[in-house]
């Protein structure tokens, strides 16, 4: 976990990035880089696959890393696992921490600047957080992430979702990070649980990865 202690001089480009975005285009999909809204609620759907169905019927507590201006508890804000459930939203930006508090005065929500999930929760959740990685090198960034994962899973009780864009995707850009689902696959099954599940079989350029205790 030492690269968890050096994150800065990932993360602090980054930060700035998703400042700026947010200053452009507010609290739509546009300001976490993401296309639509109807992609971006996409992925959600696909990432709550992860919760087992004797729990949906809730209450859950989970946490959101990489929270942004808080879309994802928009999303599961009248979901049956929220009644009498907990969110709290993990950001290494300041102004989407900022706005999320802002914009959400739901007593179950709750936002923290963090590069690192504090608390533990039931499910974890982890939506395009670690598509961009600006100016780091592709080790390094692969490094990270999967330190980042281990932290997660340490604050996970009984499961966590992340996706990520696909290596063989197209129309690659620079700054982002497109990864191996094998290689997150073996590393998850190896380091974090048997009990692990990828989805690709929908319309989008990237890859789920399902991990459950």
């Amino acid at each position: 976990m030492d690269i968890l202690r050096r994150t800065s001089k990932y993360l602090a480009p980054v930060a700035e990035a998703y400042d700026q975005r947010l200053a452009k285009y507010g609290t739509q999909s546009q300001g976490v880089f993401w296309k639509s809204e109807e992609g971006q609620f996409q992925r959600f759907e696909i990432l709550l696959g992860v919760v087992q169905p004797k729990d949906l019927g809730g209450p859950l507590s989970v946490n959101d890393f990489g929270c942004g201006y808080g879309a994802f508890f928009e999303f599961l804000r009248n979901h049956s696992a929220m009644i009498g459930g907990s969110y709290t939203g993990y950001d290494i930006s300041a102004a989407m921490v900022r706005t999320a508090k802002r914009r959400t005065k739901d007593r179950r929500a709750d936002f923290i600047r963090s590069p690192v999930a504090t608390r533990p929760a039931d499910y974890s959740f982890v939506s395009g957080t670690f598509n961009l990685k600006l100016g780091c090198g592709e080790r390094d960034w692969n490094a990270y992430v999967k330190a980042s994962l281990e932290n997660l899973w340490t604050k996970s009780r009984k499961g966590l979702a992340f996706n990520m864009l696909k290596a063989d995707g197209k129309g690659r850009q620079g700054g982002l990070y497109y990864a191996n689902a094998n290689d997150f696959f073996d590393f998850c099954s190896r380091t974090l649980s048997a009990n692990v599940e990828l989805k690709e079989d929908y319309p989008l350029s990237e890859w789920t990865l399902w991990i459950r205790r």
